[in-house]
Parts: C-alpha cells; sequence; structure tokens
C-alpha cells in the first residue's frame, strides 16, 4: 500500500471513529479510486454508505469488496445487511449462507493451487 493510500485510509477511519460518517466515506471514495484493488477501502466505504443510508452506494462498494475477497467473512456479512436494510431478502439469505459457509471453514471461492 503506498504512503498516499495509507494515510488517506487514516484520515477515512479517523472520522469513521469520530461518527464523521460522510467525511468518511468522501476519503474512502479516494482511497478506492487510488486503488481500485485495496478491498479494505471498498469495505469500509460500503459500511459508511451504509450509515449514512445511501444503501445502493453501500451496495455496490460492498459487491466489489465480495469481488475482491470471495472468502471474507465480514464482507458476506455486510452484504446481507444491506440486502437487509433495502428489503431484498433472499439476497440478504444468499450472502448469510455464504458467511455461514466461511464461518463454518468452507469458503465460496476455491482458491487455486500454486505450482
Amino acid at each position: 500500500m503506498s504512503n498516499e493510500l495509507q494515510d488517506l485510509f487514516d484520515d477515512a477511519s479517523g472520522h469513521l471513529a469520530l461518527g464523521e460518517m460522510e467525511e468518511a466515506a468522501a476519503l474512502y471514495k479516494k482511497c478506492v479510486e487510488l486503488d481500485p484493488t485495496h478491498f479494505d477501502s471498498w469495505h469500509a466505504l460500503s459500511m459508511a454508505y451504509l450509515k449514512t443510508g445511501n444503501l445502493n452506494s453501500a451496495l455496490g462498494a460492498s459487491l466489489q469488496a465480495t469481488s475482491l475477497q470471495p472468502n471474507d467473512l465480514l464482507a458476506w456479512t455486510a452484504l446481507s445487511q444491506i440486502y437487509v436494510r433495502m428489503g431484498k431478502i433472499p439476497e440478504a439469505e444468499d450472502a448469510k449462507a455464504n458467511s455461514r459457509i466461511l464461518s463454518l471453514g468452507g469458503k465460496v471461492v476455491r482458491e487455486e493451487k500454486r505450482d
């Protein structure tokens, strides 16, 4: 992670800790613009959007997080929460099922073995 990304992420997390969700979301958005592959930024952005009630943006960020790390338990749990808030119960149950699989030590996506 670059120093610039780390500094932005730390600043965003500081705002998040203080309950300043709009500021946190704006900085996390800059983080993903700087590095679109940074899972932690996408996940945190989805949570900040969820807290501000920006559900469509939270969903998009959460889907990006689960695509980057499909075997991350918290990412699937967050996605389930977003779907619940949107009233999309079947989708929430599907995401919850993936988090259940992961909590039991399974994998949603098998990782390829490297020679």
